[in-house]
C-alpha cells in the first residue's frame, strides 16, 4: 500500500508521514527531495511553479510509486499533489495508492509557515500561490480528509485505522 499524504505547504504532511511510516512497516519519502535544482531555485526565490515545472517531478514520483508497487513494499509519499490531474497521475492504482488529506484554515497554515523554517517554501505569497492552485479532492477520489490541527500522531492513527493498514 502507498500512501499520500497530501496538502498545501505547511499542512503537516511530513510530520504525520513520518509518524506513519513505521506504523505501516514502510518507508518515508518526502516529495519535495526529488524537486529538479531549478524548481528548487524558483522556490527559493519565491516564483510558483508552473505544471510544465511540476511534470518531471510527478514522473519521477510516478516512477517512484510503480518501484515500490511492483516490489509490494509499502510507501508513504508526503506529497502536496494539489491538483486533481498530478493526483490521477500518481495514483496507478487506485486500490493501492490512497490519498490522506491534511485540511486546514488558511490562517493557521499561514501561522505555522511564519514560525518555522523551511529550505525553500518561506513567505505567505507562496501559500496565497498554492491556495489558488489546489483542488481539494472530490468524493470519487476517496480521499481521506483529517484536520490538520489535531495532533500529528492522531492524524497518523486515523489513516492506520481507516486503511486497514
Amino acid at each position: 500500500m502507498i500512501v499520500i499524504v497530501m496538502g498545501v505547504s505547511a499542512s503537516g504532511k511530513t510530520e504525520v508521514g513520518e509518524l506513519l511510516a513505521p506504523l505501516i512497516g514502510g518507508e518515508f519519502l518526502d516529495a519535495d527531495d526529488f524537486h529538479s535544482p531549478e524548481n528548487k531555485h524558483k522556490m527559493e526565490s519565491r516564483v510558483p511553479l508552473t505544471d510544465e515545472d511540476r511534470a518531471p517531478w510527478l514522473a519521477t514520483l510516478r516512477r517512484l510509486i510503480e518501484e515500490r508497487l511492483d516490489r509490494e513494499t509499502p510507501m508513504v509519499l508526503a506529497c502536496s499533489a494539489l491538483k486533481r490531474e498530478y493526483r490521477y497521475q500518481l495514483r496507478v492504482d487506485q486500490r493501492k495508492v490512497v490519498l490522506a488529506y491534511l485540511k486546514g484554515s488558511v490562517d493557521g497554515i499561514a501561522k505555522r509557515i511564519q514560525e518555522r523554517e523551511h529550505e525553500y517554501f518561506r513567505g505567505l505569497d507562496m501559500l496565497v500561490s498554492q491556495l489558488c492552485t489546489l483542488e481539494e479532492p472530490l468524493q470519487w477520489e476517496n480521499a481521506l480528509v483529517l484536520d490538520r490541527t489535531k495532533e500529528w500522531s492522531a492524524n497518523a492513527a486515523e489513516i492506520k485505522a481507516h486503511y486497514k493498514l
